[in-house]
């Protein structure tokens, strides 16, 4: 694998999954058949939300935090699901039963504002309802993360201010990630590092961003960044084990220095970062201490959340 094909979202390979079953609106097809017509909002327009989530043992961890974030971005943009939590926790579990799936999974859960009357903006001219699709594939992340690490460029795409798109949407008009990763990549890095407008470190392009410095975790002040519920649980834990965590403004300058650096994020959980813009991180390779510290206590926290 070269430099340029690592990302965090990196699975190892199975097979099972060019077979698997997707479920789209209310019905659950073959992969080869599942798709949603040329005219639906998502497709045109990047008009939906969705979800990342993870299934341990016949459960999804942190359902109710993920629904929250769901339910409260759809009520934000007027987007009526048409069912509620019970509804979706059902399409999942068929999906998953369709599949024979229990564990080391993930899921993408798609909402948009469903199919238009015609190729144009306006909210109004999607009539149908919404459109519902649930992905679910076998996996596991690549032992090359947790090993190596990734690297960062520090990128000129920034996210935005609220009152442009706030970035605690997790919407499907990504085209700002998009962006920021193909200058990542264009600077020989695995992701970008986005800064917010006021230039302060921010998060990735797929992640949300920590920095240890002397024992200290740091982070940003999530006001620019995806409301993540890894990165929310990372800071519970660090509060609750005696770890001290700062959500906070800082420089370039200090993530240069930093002891070691990680990403959370459903998928990969915490995932450790090598270098950004060329400078290794840290005296070590791979993982720090902190940062394996807090991936015991993630799968410890996963275990209790998923416990049967």
């Amino acid at each position: 694998m070269t430099e340029k094909e690592i990302s965090t979202h990196d699975a190892e390979d199975d097979i099972r999954n060019e077979t698997i079953k997707i479920y789209v609106n209310g019905k659950i097809v073959p992969r080869a058949e599942a798709t949603i017509s040329v005219y639906d909002s998502g497709f045109m327009l990047g008009d939906g939300m969705w979800e990342g989530m993870r299934l341990y043992n016949g459960k999804w961890a942190f359902f109710d935090e993920h629904m929250d974030r769901l339910f409260d971005s759809c009520k934000a943009i007027s987007l009526d699901i048409g069912i509620d939590r019970a509804g979706v926790l059902k399409a999942l579990t068929q999906t998953a039963e369709a599949n024979g799936m229990t564990h080391d999974v993930h899921c993408r859960l798609m909402i948009t504002r469903g199919v238009k009357s015609k190729p144009f903006q306006h909210p109004a001219l999607s009539k149908s309802g919404p459109t519902i699709v649930i992905i679910m594939e076998h996996s596991k992340v690549a032992a090359h993360l947790q090993s190596k690490g990734i690297s960062l460029a520090t990128v000129p795409q920034v996210r935005g201010l609220p009152t442009s798109q706030d970035a605690k949407y997790n919407s499907h008009s990504k085209l700002n990630c998009v962006i920021a990763c193909l200058q990542a990549e264009q600077a020989g890095a695995d992701e970008g590092l986005m800064l917010d407008p006021h230039g302060f470190v921010n998060t990735t392009n797929a992640c949300n961003f920590f920095i240890v410095r002397k024992g200290e975790v740091w982070t940003s002040t999530g006001d620019y960044c995806m409301n993540g519920v890894t990165r929310q649980k990372v800071i519970d834990l660090c509060k609750t084990n005696g770890i001290p965590v700062f959500e906070k403004n800082y420089s370039l300058y200090e993530a240069y220095g930093a002891d070691e650096a990680f990403l959370t994020g459903t998928f990969g959980a915490q995932t450790p970062v090598s270098q950004i813009d060329g400078k290794k991180i840290g005296e070590q390779d791979g993982i720090g201490p902190v940062t394996a510290r807090l991936q015991g206590l993630y799968r410890e926290l996963i275990a209790q959340n998923t416990q049967s």
